[in-house]
């Protein structure tokens, strides 16, 4: 098991903001590699 402390948990926040990504899809990519739960998964925009 992998954890990230606050340090890399932000930066990685920070760097999904640079990359465009929205809180709500942060916040769904976050809970969706916690929980495994499908509601969570990010779709694929084309």
């Amino acid at each position: 098991m992998i954890d990230m402390n606050m340090t890399e948990t932000a930066r990685l926040i920070l760097d999904l903001r640079t990359k465009g990504w929205s809180d709500t899809d942060i916040v769904n990519h976050i809970l969706y590699i916690v929980t495994g739960e499908e509601k969570y998964k990010a779709v694929q925009q084309s």
